[in-house]
C-alpha cells in the first residue's frame, strides 16, 4: 500500500461498482473516479434524460468532495463523457448551474457507450487548497469568511462579509 495516498469512500456518494476507489488524495491533488446518475443509496439509475442523469452525476461529485470538505470550486478540471453529443447544450446547462467562474477546464468526449448504459459519466482532477486558504485567513487578520474572492480580507476589511 502507498502510504501517500489516501483512498476517498464517503458515505453519502454511491460505491465503487468494480475495483477502484471513488477518489483517491495525494497530497493536496485528489483524482475522482468518474461518477455516473447513481442513487447513492439503491445504486440504481437515477433520471432518463440528459438534464436528470447530469443533475445526479453532479450531486454525487458534491458527495464525493463534501466528504473531504472541499466543494465545486476545489475542481480544476473534469472530463465528461457522454453517450450522445447532441445533449451536449443541455447538459452543459445543469453542469453549468453547479460552478462559478473561474471554470474548472474540461473537456467533452461522445463515447460508444457507458456503465450501466446511462448518457453521462464526469471525472475530476482536484486541488485541495483549505490549509492554504486557512493561513492566508489567519495572515490577513479575516476570520476566513468565504466572501473573500482572493480567500483572504486585506487591511482594510472585507467588502463582501462586511468585517
Amino acid at each position: 500500500m502507498n502510504v501517500f495516498i489516501k483512498p476517498v469512500k464517503p458515505e453519502n456518494a454511491p460505491k465503487a461498482l468494480g475495483p477502484y476507489t471513488p477518489a483517491v488524495k495525494l497530497g493536496d491533488f485528489v483524482y475522482l473516479s468518474g461518477q455516473i446518475p447513481l442513487d447513492p443509496i439503491s445504486g440504481e439509475v437515477v433520471g432518463t434524460t440528459i438534464e436528470e442523469q447530469t443533475h445526479q452525476v453532479m450531486k454525487n461529485i458534491q458527495a464525493v468532495l463534501n466528504d473531504m470538505g472541499l466543494d465545486f470550486r476545489h475542481i480544476m478540471k473534469t472530463t465528461i463523457f457522454v453517450a450522445d453529443l447532441n445533449d451536449f447544450n443541455r447538459l452543459n446547462e445543469v453542469y453549468g448551474s453547479y460552478l462559478e467562474e473561474p471554470y474548472p477546464a474540461r473537456s467533452c468526449v461522445e463515447v460508444a457507450r457507458l456503465p450501466k448504459d446511462v448518457k453521462v459519466e464526469i471525472e475530476c482532477i482536484v486541488i485541495d487548497t483549505l490549509v492554504y486558504e486557512a493561513q492566508l485567513a489567519q495572515q490577513s487578520g479575516c476570520g476566513g469568511c468565504s466572501g473573500c474572492g482572493d480567500g483572504g480580507c486585506g487591511d482594510n476589511g472585507c467588502e463582501n462579509c462586511e468585517s
